[in-house]
């Protein structure tokens, strides 16, 4: 018998509440831990595993782009931007893109897009309008965006030049918006993920898209966890029928490989010039490989409708088993980005799930947070249902 590994790591700072697990392989919505347990994976590196592990035509790209050129710089042409960008135009119906290697510096390039959108029309303060219980990252100014303040303690003084509202709300949107004249954007998720997988509504969607037209702000779309794919579109405000002005990407655009874009629209595309935004990592031919492949298998395996059907079917059986349980207050999301939330902090069933074989993850304290892989099968749906449904009842009949 092999001797059980203790998952430890002394090294490297403590930024994270881990699980004592440390994982060694994976294949398909499967992985398995250094000691050989194996887990369904509910999580999907947090939404960043498209196409779950090992996926033999990913694996074979990325293979041959390791033997050819890992890295240049943006100081040359790469290829393989402009392969990646004009599939992000195309699917998107918007103009070019920013590449960078996460979805924070995504968002930053975002705020930066609208406060020079301001300076250029001469608003020499820009202020961005955000929402309750957002996430946007956790560098100064994406921390300064996102609205947990657990999060904010001990980093302050925040970046200024936000303006927070109520999600959902379009009336608190105009009310604490009118008259101002430093207004440049109105940034938000379209599922908000960190926050508890809360959506924007489409009617919401569709008048901020109005209300930034007829304002000439910069209508900017958080689109790196609910993107690519996940809720069986492209991108989760297209079921709205509209097209921003700004959009950072990351997480499932590589499929494990870190990638970020900023995807803009005509009003955004040429506010960035020479010298106004970079970054080392950004676009390098690893990167920009691994993205071009992961749309291209995403589109030859038909994934998008795959993820709205086999979504449905995990909502519906979740549904089916848990609305009647006492303590479930609501479930909610849409394809494969959902959330369970119950009426009392849950962290407690994220590793309880792993010693059962699930990975998943809680947010906002109380809500059950799954995004599996996109190539999730409905017998592995199915199998996510009979591991947490007792899981869940479990914990609340202890904690009644």
């Amino acid at each position: 018998m092999t001797a059980h590994i203790e998952a430890t790591s002394p090294h490297v700072m403590n930024t994270y509440g881990r699980l004592p697990i440390a994982m060694s392989h994976g294949r398909g919505c499967r992985v398995w831990d250094v000691n050989g347990k194996s887990y369904l994976d509910g999580l999907g590196g947090i939404a960043v595993n498209t196409l779950g592990h090992g996926h033999p035509k990913l694996v074979k790209a990325l293979q041959d782009q390791v033997a050819k050129l890992i890295h240049s710089s943006n100081y040359y042409h790469v290829p393989g931007q402009e392969q990646l960008a004009a599939k992000l135009v195309e699917l998107s119906g918007m103009s070019n893109v920013f590449f960078c290697s996460t979805g924070l510096e995504a968002n930053e390039a975002a705020l930066k897009l609208a406060r020079k959108y301001g300076h250029d029309k001469g608003i020499t303060r820009p202020e961005v309008v955000v929402f309750e219980g957002a996430f946007h990252g956790r560098s100064i100014a994406t921390l300064s965006a996102t609205a947990n303040p657990k999060i904010h303690a001990g980093f302050g003084p925040l970046v200024d030049g936000f303006i927070r509202v109520p999600r959902n709300d379009i009336t608190a949107l105009r009310r604490a918006t009118e008259g101002n004249k430093n207004i440049t954007a109105v940034f938000f998720e379209a599922i908000q993920g960190e926050g508890g997988i809360h959506p924007m509504t489409i009617d919401f969607m569709r008048e901020l898209r109005v209300i930034c037209d007829d304002r000439d702000w910069l209508l900017m779309v958080d689109e790196v966890q609910c993107g690519i794919g996940r809720t069986g579109k492209w991108f989760a405000h297209q079921w709205a029928g509209i097209t921003p002005d700004v959009m950072p990407l990351a997480k499932g655009l590589g499929s494990g490989v870190p990638v970020g874009a900023v995807v803009a629209g005509p009003k955004a595309a040429h506010i960035f010039q020479p010298g106004n935004h970079g970054t080392t990592f950004g676009g390098n031919p690893l990167a920009m490989r691994a993205g071009v492949e992961t749309l291209r298998i995403m589109e030859e395996d038909g994934l998008l409708a795959h993820a709205a059907h086999v979504g449905t079917h995990l909502q519906t059986a979740l549904v089916t088993q848990l609305m009647n349980v006492k303590g479930v207050k609501e479930i909610r999301g849409q394809g494969l980005m959902l959330g369970i939330e119950l009426d009392r902090p849950c962290g407690v069933l994220l590793q309880r799930c792993a010693e059962a074989g699930l990975l998943l993850s809680v947010t906002a304290d109380s809500v059950i947070r799954l995004v599996p892989p996109l190539i999730l099968s409905v017998a592995e749906a199915d199998e996510i249902v009979a591991i947490l449904v007792p899981q869940i009842k479990q914990f609340l009949n202890e904690a009644a």
